[in-house]
């Protein structure tokens, strides 16, 4: 759903490539299509939805509908354009890789804070796939195919992931995900002084109903709303209107460790999308708030790094290990407020 259409060779005119697909939830309510693709569909505008429907690109059950079609539960629903996805137009890009270990059958790559991991939603550049199929040839394509990604981390998150580079080693590895057994710990800055030195989230995780660019956390009735997430933290330091803590992730959904530290009232330091950029704890005097917008300025993304990951080897059946510095910005703002609270004392 965007601007820019690709030139296709002659043999490929009258082909439709399908973009999103979607299945009505079994409970769902009747709802113009439009309005109901635009809950779904990251970007997109009511406009553009309108036009694929004149255009005959949105399909409900295989046949084309128009855009006042009134959504019904279970009906299997595709947008279907006359080009391919750009995240299907891959193109190498010569970006550095900071990879912190390498053989025949995988890759761990430190990503930096800034970088999105694969193409889509506005990002079809710069992205950490361009640079691992500029970097690698013949990289096995996940589920989603996606070459080399055995898993990802956000845009503004850094720190560590593996990379599949054959078939037998994109299947271990994402088994060994799927089994939960894979070892997965972050560290992350989050507003307030924590009650508990540590403890365990539970809560499923879906699309927020009214902000399609969040996830939220959906319970009691609502619960199969969402996926079921498991997040562990722990309290690394405490300084005091924030909190340096572990996490390990047992389960790993979109923007889970964001999701579930909001949901217990300790969302990510300058997280934006979650609220985090605002003064969510403290004092109103003036010095404090220069002294917040300071920190915001020193980490200008969301608190949070996949410091540690952990997984058995494909082939060797060894387990390892791997470990990535705190980033400069994160160990930063973390030395800031180390200062303040000592101040506070």
């Amino acid at each position: 759903m965007n601007d820019y259409t690709p030139e296709l060779p002659e043999e490929e005119e009258g082909t439709l490539y399908e973009h999103h697909s979607f299945v009505a939830d079994k409970g769902q309510k009747p709802l113009r299509i439009d309005k109901w693709l635009m809950n779904k569909i990251e970007n997109a505008t009511r406009n553009k939805i309108q036009d694929a429907a004149k255009n005959g690109s949105i399909f409900v059950n295989e046949t084309p509908v128009k855009s006042n079609y009134k959504v019904k539960p279970d009906d299997a629903i595709a947008v279907r354009l006359a080009y391919p996805p750009h995240e299907n137009l891959l193109v190498g890009e010569d970006l550095p890789l900071d990879v912190v270990y390498e053989d025949d059958q995988l890759l761990v790559v430190n990503k930096p804070a800034g970088m999105v991991v694969h193409p889509g939603h506005g990002n079809y550049s710069g992205t950490l796939i361009n640079a691992l199929i500029f970097h690698f040839d013949n990289l096995p394509n996940n589920s989603s195919d996606r070459p080399g990604l055995v898993h990802r981390i956000d845009k503004d998150t850094s720190g560590l992931l593996v990379v599949a580079k054959t078939e037998v080693a994109m299947a271990h590895l994402s088994a060994q995900f799927k089994a939960k057994t894979s070892e997965r710990e972050y560290v992350a800055i989050v507003w307030g002084n924590m009650d508990e030195e540590e403890g365990t989230i539970e809560g499923n995780i879906g699309r927020h109903p009214k902000n399609r660019l969040q996830n939220t956390v959906f319970f009691d009735d609502d619960a199969d709303k969402g996926k079921p997430a498991v997040t562990h933290y722990k309290v690394i330091e405490r300084l005091g209107y924030v909190t340096l803590v572990s996490c390990k992730l047992e389960t790993g959904r979109t923007h889970q460790i964001r999701v579930h530290m909001k949901y217990i009232g300790h969302t990510l330091f300058n997280d934006e999308r979650y609220g985090g950029n605002l003064i969510l704890k403290g004092t109103t005097f003036t010095k404090y708030k220069q002294f917040v917008d300071n920190c915001f300025k020193v980490l200008p993304r969301q608190a949070l790094h996949a410091k540690t990951l952990g997984f058995v080897h494909p082939t060797t059946n060894k387990f390892m290990s791997f470990e990535s510095p705190i980033p400069e910005d994160i160990a930063n703002c973390i030395e800031k407020w180390r200062g303040y609270s000592k101040h506070m004392e």
